[in-house]
């Protein structure tokens, strides 16, 4: 699954980086520990040179209020599901990150959280998809991450993750349709990613600052030091 993000890179780099403006009501700030129910930075289908911000949780039709949003899709049976029909067959987005969080169980401990993000890159995109639902006060654009298998780095950390996309396929998500976006929806197949454990601060979706990103030391900080329990 993905349960928490963060985007921290200069409004300027993001921009150049995916080739768009930003155009989020109230602009463009870091943020180091996004939560669900807060928004994402997304690039559309419909506005690829535009990037919005939109709620957490794709809220389905009949969803009485912005907390019944759905965080995450699984990319294996998204299109069997009623709250992501329509999204899936004509509405893909990029979600944008600087890394994601999650939480490793641990027999007779507390989950542990890891930071995981691409080392080529200080931003990359996971695949979603984008709706709006029309709430009482008005329209609310809103999004869902889809998930996939664990790749080699994620398996001893968690049974899902995001559907992490290569460079080269994100315009392809964009614009392809649904046949040649599930052929994308696939663990991650590359070797840039990396993740290391940070401290349980992340836990707090207060706890927003670049502290929030160190590693955490201890004698175990590394995923090769510990065998999955």
């Amino acid at each position: 699954m993905c349960g928490r993000n963060s985007l921290f890179v200069p409004s300027s780099d993001l921009e150049s980086r995916f080739d768009a403006e930003v155009v989020a009501d109230g602009g463009y700030e870091p943020r180091y520990n996004i939560a669900p129910g807060a928004d994402l930075e997304v690039v559309t289908n419909d506005a690829p040179g535009a990037i919005g911000r939109y709620h957490w949780g794709l809220l389905p039709l009949w969803a009485d209020e912005r907390g019944e949003g759905i965080v995450n899709a699984r990319s294996e049976t998204v299109d069997q599901k009623r709250p992501f029909e329509d999204a899936w067959d004509s509405r893909p987005c990029l979600v944008l990150s600087s890394g994601f969080y999650e939480w490793q169980a641990r027999a007779g401990g507390p989950k542990r959280p890891y930071r995981v993000y691409r080392e080529d890159g200080p931003t990359f995109a996971m695949a979603g998809l984008w709706d709006v639902w029309e709430g009482e006060d008005g329209p609310v654009p809103c999004v869902t991450i889809l998930t996939t298998e664990p790749n080699e780095l994620m398996e001893p950390i968690h049974d899902r993750m995001p559907v992490v996309l290569p460079k080269d396929a994100e315009s392809e998500w964009l614009t392809a349709g649904p046949a040649v976006r599930e052929e994308l929806c696939r663990p991650y197949p590359r070797d840039d990613l990396t993740a290391y454990e940070v401290s349980t601060a992340v836990n707090d979706p207060g706890n927003d600052d670049p502290g929030v990103i160190d590693p955490l030391e201890h004698e175990q900080s590394g995923l090769g030091e510990f065998s999955p329990g």
